[in-house]
């Protein structure tokens, strides 16, 4: 995309969206004027080329917030900053930051749930392929969240607004083949987090669960065929369908190769590969998810939980549920105090500093089989890193966002419930659509 100005220029004629088209959605102040011409809902937000732009817009808009740089592949540099703190860490990178180097800076949407649309647009007919679900609420990157399709807590309401904007957005930057829009919603409101005209990490994904071959699909268009033609849209619009009832993908890490690096997870991509699984329940599927992916979820044995103040609230049913299908509960003081007060009963664990034995001693020793732990906020990563990266070390799974750990207790309870049901892609693909 960086690259389409300068091959235009010397005479290279670029299949697909236009060079216009992809400049109004990856520049982040013409997509934030595209949004307000269309009707569309987005965060807040202000454009900043100097450190002390951005720190007033921080304070106009409010903490916490999203930074964002232009043209960016991988959430490169994408950070959120929830206090001043936060910020002047941000700030201290020395990124190039001027005129012709401006963030946008992006109220936080907290506690929203974040979806990604894939669609094909033939500069009218609009085929929206499928919308997934991430697993891991807002801020974690798309890349690295683990996403259901289809959309698993959706309603039909915000399914069709969503399908809608995606409509909208391609006719009015007449996408010519891929179009991913990231969106979050939140009390039953949807924000648009991004656009862009390009395929996506997704597209081999939905592709397989869908049976329809995306790209092949695309590459037809791009050779003057028209959705309709290749029977994909009907009066200008189609959707896709999830051929198994449900189907996972979950994101891949290196972390065990570098075991100095803390697996905590952010604005910014860190994942290395992607994995697939399908099933009868989202639980199967994100079981079938983790093994693929090299790990295994244990069905007994002790969970320790270490979240911060704001989590708890939200983390306490998935624990509750976990003590119900039999496991033991550990957790650090105040996570515990937090559990007794609601009528849990679990061991009180030491954190690092507080002395021995701890809680890297419990994992050292095998008496720990899941673990969940989320920091909030760059400052606070450093206080849990060890037992992060010991988690990493020692092979016990483990969960860095309520929402996971959510996931993860439904693949649990699928897991002691049985067997699993084994399909190879050929037997789900659609006829016609694949090769």
């Amino acid at each position: 995309l960086n690259l389409a100005e300068e091959l235009e220029r010397w005479g290279a004629r670029i299949v697909g969206t236009s060079l216009a088209g992809i400049d109004e959605a990856e520049d982040r102040g013409k997509f934030s004027a595209l949004l307000k011409r269309l009707g569309l809902r987005q965060p807040e937000s202000r454009m900043a080329g100097s450190p002390e732009e951005v720190a007033a817009a921080a304070e106009t808009i409010g903490y916490p917030v999203l930074l964002r740089p232009s043209y960016v592949l991988g959430g490169k540099n994408m950070f959120v900053a929830h206090d001043r703190g936060d910020l002047g860490l941000y700030l201290s990178r020395g990124l190039p930051l001027d005129a012709s180097h401006q963030l946008l800076v992006d109220k936080f949407i907290e506690d929203a749930f974040e979806y990604d649309l894939d669609a094909l647009c033939d500069g009218r007919n609009v085929y929206v392929a499928g919308i997934l679900e991430h697993i891991e609420a807002a801020g974690i990157h798309s890349g690295d969240s683990t996403c259901v399709f289809p959309a698993y807590k959706c309603t039909p309401e915000l399914y069709r607004e969503m399908a809608d904007a995606a409509v909208l957005i391609a006719r009015e930057i007449g996408v010519k083949g891929f179009l991913n829009i990231q969106f979050a919603a939140r009390n039953g409101e949807l924000y648009i987090l991004e656009v862009n005209p390009r395929a996506s990490r997704t597209v081999p994904f939905i592709s397989k669960a869908s049976g329809v071959n995306l790209v092949k699909s695309a590459v037809k268009l791009w050779q003057g065929e028209s959705l309709e033609a290749l029977g994909l849209t009907k009066n200008g619009y189609g959707e896709g369908r999830c051929l198994t009832e449900w189907a996972v993908k979950e994101a891949v890490f290196s972390f065990d190769r570098f075991s100095s690096v803390d697996p905590v997870l952010g604005p910014e991509m860190r994942s290395t590969g992607e994995v697939m699984g399908t099933g009868a329940t989202v639980g199967e599927a994100f079981a079938k998810c983790q093994a693929a992916g090299g790990t295994m979820l244990p069905v007994k044995g002790t969970v320790f939980v270490s979240v911060n103040d704001y989590d708890k609230p939200t983390i306490f049913p998935a624990v509750k549920k976990l003590a119900e299908l039999g496991f033991s509960v550990a957790a650090t003081k105040g996570t515990a105090m937090y559990l007794f007060e609601r009528g849990l009963f679990p061991e009180v664990v030491l954190k690092v500093h507080e002395g021995r034995p701890n809680v890297l001693d419990h994992m050292r020793t095998g008496k720990i089989q899941f673990l969940i732990n989320t920091p909030l906020g760059p400052r606070s990563l450093h206080g849990d890193q060890e037992i992060r990266m010991e988690a990493v070390r020692r092979k016990i799974p483990y969960t860095t966002t309520t929402s996971a750990a959510e996931a993860a207790v439904e693949a649990m309870e699928a897991l002691q419930k049985g067997k699993f049901s084994v399909n190879s892609l050929p037997e789900t693909e659609q006829p016609g659509t694949a090769g």
